[in-house]
Formats: C-alpha cells, structure tokens, sequence
C-alpha cells in the first residue's frame, strides 16, 4: 500500500435540509388544554424563562412555564410507549399538571398505573375504563358509580378520556377528584390527545429505526458482485506468479466478508472499522496496481471511539467506485480520523471526477440519487443515532472530487442504555 498526501482545497458545500425538532412541553385547568396543544412553540418560550434565572414576568407565564416542564418530564417517560413503568412514571408528572386526588391509566388488558390518593378506588378502573374503550368518548364517572363508603375519600368523581392513536382507543386516561368541572374534562382530553402525540411520535421513531436497521442489513447483504468478480480476478491473477500473494489476499478477502456479514451489534469501534477498510483497500490496490494511492492519518486518541457499523467502507468504496475507477491515471484517496474534543471527526477524500452537487444532495435527502454505495444509508444511520447535526458533510462538484466526512461524539448516551 503507497501512502502519500492528498490535500486539494473544496469545491462545493452540500448538506441535507436540516430540522430538529424537539418538543419541550411544560397549571391551572383552563390554560392546559391549549399550553398543550402549541407545546412545540412553547419550547422556546420556556428555554427563554429559565434563562432569567426564574424570574417570570407574571401568573400566567409562571403557569405555562410550569406546565411545559412537566409535560417535558412525562414526555420522557413515554419514549417507549404506555407501558405500566413509563404509565406509573408520567402519571406522577401529569397529576400536579391536572390538580386532582389521583390519575389512573389503563388500556385494554387493564388497568395500567394508578398515582395519587385513595388507592382503594384503583380496582375500579378498569371496569370505568371499559365504557370509554368501547365508546371511544369522553366517559364522567359519578359518585353512585364510584360506591365509595368512605365520608372522608377526596375522590367522589371522575372524568375518563381516551388516548386515540391510528385512529383506535389503545388506552385511557382518567382524572380522579372531589368534582368534575368543565374546565377538568377539557384538560383531561388534552392530556389524551397530547399522549397519543407521544404514543405516535414514539411508533414514528420505532419505525424509522426498524427500517435503518433494515437497510443496515440490507447494507451488509449487498457486497458489490462487482467487487466480489474483481478481487476473484485480481486473486486468480497471483496464483501462479506469486502464489503467496495469492494466499494472502485470500485471508484478506475472508476476513472482509465475515466483518461485513456479520451478525453483531450495530457499533464498533474506530479501530475495527478502519481494520476492515484496510483489507478492502488491500483487495482493490491489488486491481488497480500504483493506480490506485491512498494516504491514512488517524489520532490514537480517537481509536477507541464507538461508530456505527460499516460506517467508514461504504464512503471508501463509493471514493473508489465512483471517483478513481472512472478516472484516468493514478487516483489518491485521504483518509482521516482527528479528535476535536467531545467529537471525532472522519474525512475521506479522493480526487476522482467528482459529481454534480444537485444529485449529491437529492441522494442526501432521501431522493434517488444513483448507484453511490451506501452514502444515504449512512447518513441516515448518522443522524438517527446521534441527531440531525452528525450527518454526511460532502463537499464536490464535477471533474473537482470528493471529500465526504462526518463527526461522531465520543461519548454518547445511546450507547451506554441500560
């Protein structure tokens, strides 16, 4: 392998259209039903408040700061859907929001969690939920209903909504208290509607993960044909004049495939990833010779840095594939990895023939874009892993090269769930 610099100065800047969005969500009955219907706008308002060191300017902006934070709590809780803990969880959060004795859940296998006082009224709920899973409305429980002996009981009525989410009941929310105003049933059913958000947000993300997982495997599946007959070719070529060669690029060869079919986690490390694009440059050079020159410069602080598999072949291939083999004479790849502090950022470069910045950045927002192995499916990984910010960075344009890189932090709570 010849290592040499490849430096050349950029050309274009191409990055994806870009959102991130995160609902911040945060007392008083009459205000929470619309607080939590323009949750997503009050994000801003409550970041704004809290940088005033607590100062809040009046009653009101003290109720709406107050009702976004516990909605932010709660919404933590429900990231992976209405089960009994994340119910138990955002109940307690939802029931000073709503300023009643007790907030039960339940769904259709029953009852789900039950927070606040008068416990003995939880071996109702289920029987309560059952009419609004049927109906699918609002349901005002009485006290003949509630049949509570207790003359001291702080809950004497209730008020059931629920949680419709693809357009079915898939679970309900009730309120217990002393009584049931107007006011208490619409912030109830906005309560409803605002977990069915999470409960879709939460199917939403589920789904987009099962499908980069999809493409990931898909990823690992499709070694290139083409590049499977040419490093056969280029093997078969050693075997009589230099069988050891031979030999050695076979191992080298069985050792990319297993890397890459392998049924392991979704992260390795930096290590292992530039590994693997070593005995995949070591199969390609053995094609195309001195044509081919590639120049490596890694921090070794940065080696142990978890990626996300297959991360860093896919770029080198599509920098071969799609830069040097349509170039005439020699083709030079960089490939970098520096450490910028809390990140470590991956360069590979080559000076190819580049390609048109428009179909670049179609291929990026998810439109078809050609044949450029893996980028969308990286990118898509990238950014579902660590944020809209850890995406593909590719700088071309044609007859110019290509630079492509990505930065990853080197620590990151995904990583470490328990």
């Amino acid at each position: 392998m010849v290592f040499v610099d490849v430096l050349k100065a950029p050309t274009a800047w191409l990055t994806p259209p870009r959102a991130s969005i995160e609902p911040s969500m945060a007392p008083g009955w009459a205000v929470i039903g619309t607080v939590l219907a323009l949750v997503v706008v009050f994000a801003v308002t409550s970041t704004a408040l809290i940088r005033r060191r607590g100062r809040l300017s009046s009653p009101e902006s003290a109720a709406t700061y107050r009702t976004l934070h516990a909605a932010t709590e709660a919404a933590r809780h429900l990231r992976d859907g209405l089960t009994p803990k994340a119910a138990g969880r955002a109940a307690r959060d939802l029931r000073p929001l709503l300023g009643v004795t007790a907030v039960a859940f339940a769904d259709p296998e029953g009852l789900l969690a039950w927070e606040g006082h008068a416990d003995h009224h939880r071996v109702q709920v289920e029987a309560h939920a059952a009419q609004v899973l049927s109906a699918g409305q609002t349901v005002r429980i009485d006290g003949a209903q509630l049949a509570c002996t207790d003359l001291d009981c702080a809950v004497r009525k209730a008020i059931l909504a629920p949680v419709i989410s693809d357009d079915r009941v898939v679970a309900v929310i009730g309120s217990y208290h002393t009584h049931v105003t107007a006011d208490l049933t619409r912030a109830t059913e906005a309560v409803a509607e605002w977990v069915a958000t999470q409960l879709d947000l939460t199917e939403l993300s589920a789904a987009r993960s099962r499908v980069v997982e999809a493409e990931l495997r898909a990823l690992r599946a499709q070694i290139s044909p083409h590049f499977i007959y040419n490093s056969l070719a280029a093997i078969a070529s050693f075997v009589r004049t230099d069988p050891a060669r031979a030999r050695e690029l076979i191992l080298e060869f069985a050792d990319f495939t297993r890397y890459s079919l392998r049924r392991s986690g979704p992260f390795a490390s930096l290590s292992e990833e530039l590994t693997n694009v070593e005995r995949y440059l070591m199969l390609e050079q053995a094609r195309f010779g001195d044509r081919l020159q590639v120049s490596l410069l890694v921090a070794p602080e940065v080696l142990p840095v978890s990626v996300p598999s297959l991360t860093i072949q896919p770029l080198v291939e599509n920098a071969v594939q799609h830069g040097i083999e349509a170039k005439a004479g020699i083709g030079r790849i960089s490939i970098s990895a520096q450490d910028l502090g809390a990140d470590a950022e991956i360069t590979i470069e080559d000076d190819g023939v580049g390609a048109a910045p428009e179909t670049m950045r179609a291929l990026l927002s998810g439109q078809p874009g050609g044949d450029h192995v893996g980028l969308g499916n990286v990118d898509a990984r990238l950014r579902q892993t660590y944020g809209d910010d850890y995406g593909l960075v590719v700088e071309t344009a044609l007859g110019a090269g290509m630079k492509i890189s990505f930065r990853v932090p080197k620590y990151s709570p995904s990583l470490h769930k328990p």
